[in-house]
């Protein structure tokens, strides 16, 4: 009788090194620390009259946005209960 056998060679179980949880902690660390950093000395915050008149361009903005889509809507309803009706 003839043994067959596999042409892979035989391999081992790898074993991952040791997960270095000091290093990507400390890591984490610094990205939060130099986060805050430079939150406070990089960026330029708007006044508060300038972030109330975004504020309100918004509002407007949404309301008009949501005028025109109820009025779309309204229009479609209308154009399928006739639909409806006459077929």
């Amino acid at each position: 009788m003839v043994a067959y056998r596999s042409p892979k060679p035989l391999m081992g179980v790898r074993i991952s090194p040791p997960v270095q949880k000091e290093e990507s902690m400390e890591k984490v660390k610094n990205y939060i620390l130099e986060s805050i950093e430079e939150i406070r000395s990089k960026v330029t915050w708007p006044k508060f009259s300038e972030l109330q008149g975004s504020a309100i361009l918004v509002l407007v903005a949404s309301f008009i946005f949501a005028v025109i889509i109820g009025l779309i809507d309204f229009g479609f309803q209308s154009a399928l209960d006739w639909f409806y009706r006459e077929f």
